[in-house]
């Protein structure tokens, strides 16, 4: 199966009649993409990240030779998982071998043991599975990356069993200590990256765990709201604030305006039941301190 629309490479298109000056001119035009040195594509000019890296694999599957399973980020792509575009900027692969990395043009091959329980396949290409994809990317990325990969995983079927079996596995390799620790940190319930990287930032800023996906009832005991995150003693409920969030939440006919409304008026019925309600963005996620203080000053208006 193929995994993109249709690669070429340098000889396919030579033998067609193009030589390197018109391949120049084509790729200069725009009507031609280089993938990688020798690989050529259609354009696509508006395709996201993860795209354009399915792309390099393909045009990049033939030379890696017999033993090459995709890893780390490339894996990720292929099973679906969250990943953040400077994980996939080349692909990775994994050999069965002691000795170490080393980098081939647009290829980073790990060394690296490999069991068959550690390999699968997907749309007939060898990768890593579910439980060594979110391992190796919690051995080599940063915590927040890792672990949207591995809430994603534990999302669509992936074992606690298999991550436990694979993380002993892995004991003493590098990295391996902050693998554990993304692993004890995974939740199935957490519903996008980000608020999977909000949970992260909670933790860091040493607030106690929230509960996720809460749902706030009112006085007769009916559902009134399902909140991202929250902290039940403290009578305080968390949102993530994405924009695609608001999108996924847009019915027929429509607007951001009504889902906007919508959602204030959902935030005043939560207010109404004795709930303070913190919000953040995307950016505060990124700004040193900023969701932790929001929500104890939140702790504290409930208390006072």
């Amino acid at each position: 199966m193929s995994l993109v629309p249709q690669i070429w490479t340098t000889n396919e298109l030579r033998r067609r009649g193009f030589e390197s000056p018109e391949l120049a001119r084509l790729v200069r035009s725009g009507e031609l993409t280089r993938i990688r040195r020798g690989a050529y594509g259609p354009p696509e000019p508006q395709a996201p990240p993860v795209t354009l890296h399915r792309r390099l694999i393909e045009a990049s599957i033939g030379e890696l030779g017999p033993g090459a399973v995709l890893s780390h980020g490339s894996a990720a792509v292929m099973h679906g998982l969250p990943v953040w575009a400077t994980a996939i900027e080349r692909v990775h692969v994994t050999r069965d071998r002691g000795y170490g990395a080393r980098q081939r043009r647009s290829v980073d091959v790990h060394g690296a043991g490999l069991t068959a329980d550690d390999i699968t396949v997907v749309d007939g290409v060898t990768v890593t599975s579910l439980a060594r994809t979110v391992l190796d990317l919690g051995r080599t990325r940063s915590w927040e990356q890792a672990v949207a990969a591995g809430d994603r995983a534990l999302a669509i079927g992936l074992g606690r069993d298999d991550l436990d079996r694979c993380l002993d596995r892995m004991r003493g390799w590098p990295g391996s200590r902050q693998a554990a620790r993304v692993s004890a940190c995974l939740d199935p319930a957490s519903e996008s990256p980000g608020e999977s990287v909000s949970r992260v930032r909670l933790v860091e800023q040493g607030l106690p765990s929230p509960i996720l996906q809460y749902v706030v009832r009112d006085d007769r005991g009916q559902a009134i709201a399902r909140s991202d995150f929250a902290w039940e003693e403290y009578r305080t409920i968390g949102e993530f604030d994405g924009k695609v969030k608001y999108g996924r939440l847009l019915r027929p006919g429509e607007r951001i305006d009504d889902v906007v409304f919508a959602e204030k008026q959902r935030e005043d019925a939560i207010r109404d039941q004795g709930w303070q309600v913190v919000r953040w963005l995307w950016d505060d996620l990124y700004r040193p301190g900023v969701i932790g203080d929001r929500v104890r000053r939140a702790f504290a208006r409930s208390a006072a």
